[in-house]
């Protein structure tokens, strides 16, 4: 599998429609783990046809725009934090320590679930993983020097 990771530079009209990528995507991951919370016994494809529907509802018009193998991953990316929570708990490790105030009012830490997945949320600068939007085979053209990509996407952000 060929991975690419890049700097991308463009116009800050570009950089805003990227935004909006990062969020749409985020939305697509955060619904998934919603309706793994609302709903019993949630396995991987009923994420995926929840990608679907999202894709197809009129309530959400931007999660149509973005490319459909972009959505499926954020589904996935969703799965993998559920598994991962569901193998910590059958191996019975503890959770993380967090400092945060009790009953008490002392700050001592306490223990958190088994790394429960959490809802990620948007920070305008600050940029990490959590922060990404994966195309994988659709959705975007390649320059033939591989300098330059262009977004095929309902988004259209144009040429990188």
């Amino acid at each position: 599998m060929l991975v690419i990771e890049a700097k991308l530079k463009g116009s800050q009209n570009q950089y805003k429609v990227l935004d909006e990528m990062i969020l749409t995507g985020q939305f697509i991951r955060n619904s998934c783990l919603r309706y793994w919370m609302d709903n019993k016994d949630v396995k991987r494809n009923d994420l995926q046809k929840l990608c679907s529907l999202l894709g197809k509802d009129a309530n959400f018009p931007w999660a149509k725009k973005l490319n459909s193998q972009a959505r499926l991953a954020s589904a996935d990316r969703a799965w993998q934090s559920i598994q991962r929570f569901y193998k910590n708990c059958r191996l019975k490790l503890p959770g993380k320590k967090a400092v945060r105030p009790r009953d008490d009012d002392s700050r001592k830490g306490t223990r958190t679930k088994r790394g429960y997945p959490k809802f990620k949320k948007f920070t305008r600068f600050l940029r990490n993983a959590a922060q990404t939007i994966e195309y994988k085979t659709t959705g975007y053209k390649l320059s033939p020097d591989r300098k330059k990509i262009e977004f095929k996407d309902g988004f259209k952000a144009g040429v990188f």
